[in-house]
């Protein structure tokens, strides 16, 4: 059993998810989340994407959560779009939603990173100029599409046509007194802080400006994750896929 606590930093019902899924396996996990996902204050610019998605080649996901604010019923059947989408929790959304096994784009089980570059080598033969490409992905707290711009730049270079359009916000949490006195023990106490988002580690650093992470430990499910952990403090930092078994192998190094 790893004796190491480990806090989960993703929002809340996939935090939840996660410490189910680690405690089944040994792992004293708590959800500790850095992250809000709120429905956008104003949405008639989704309103309107939505009104004419059908008419884009493939829909890009940037996560689980993107899912689950954009799609809604009558988007589900055989036909439509391609659904492209970074790692399983997004391929998981996209079937929990109704989408067909065959509209999807993710990379594999045996995919090196899940990331845009890893889906970029899938998508590639379906883009060409004339293709339309929406991305649909969180926004920042004022509700402005915000993230990694990497894959629709391969797009534009590609000759094809995108847009982007925002599906929800992400916000910081307000934590309980309980979750704050936990952060500030996680500084130095060997817990294993999990990143699963660098905006999450920009978060703890504005809730925490004055903690000190050079004691602290991470386990991050990226390198440029791990980098912003590395960046922001922590002291020792592993890398790990979000497959369960390389996530418990990370903490377990720290033994």
């Amino acid at each position: 059993m790893t004796p190491r606590r480990v806090l989960v930093t993703r929002p809340v019902r996939e935090a939840q998810r996660w410490v189910d899924a680690l405690r089944q396996r040994g792992v004293d996990a708590h959800a500790l989340p850095l992250l809000g996902i709120e429905p956008l204050a104003d949405d008639s610019a989704l309103r309107e994407v939505r009104a004419r998605a059908g008419r884009f080649d493939a829909w890009m996901f940037v996560s689980a959560a993107a899912v689950e604010h954009f799609l809604e019923d009558g988007m589900q059947g055989p036909e439509g779009p391609r659904c492209w989408g970074t790692g399983p929790g997004t391929a998981s959304a996209l079937r929990a939603a109704g989408i067909p096994e065959a509209r999807i784009d993710v990379p594999g089980p045996s995919a090196g990173q899940f990331d845009s570059e890893a889906l970029w080598q899938i998508v590639r033969p379906q883009v060409r100029p004339g293709s339309r490409v929406l991305f649909v992905r969180g926004g920042d707290a004022s509700g402005e599409p915000a993230g990694r711009d990497w894959l629709s730049r391969q797009v534009a270079d590609a000759g094809a046509q995108q847009e982007t359009v925002a599906s929800y916000r992400r916000v910081a949490p307000a934590w309980s007194d309980e979750e704050r006195r936990m952060a500030q023990a996680g500084a130095q106490d060997g817990t294993v802080w999990l990143f699963s988002s660098s905006q999450a580690i920009a978060n703890l650093c504005t809730l925490l400006p004055a903690a000190d992470w050079s004691g602290a430990l991470a386990v991050a499910t990226h390198p440029r994750i791990a980098q912003s952990a590395t960046a922001a403090g922590f002291g020792r930092v592993a890398t790990a896929l979000g497959r369960l078994d390389e996530l418990v192998a990370s903490i377990e190094s720290f033994q």
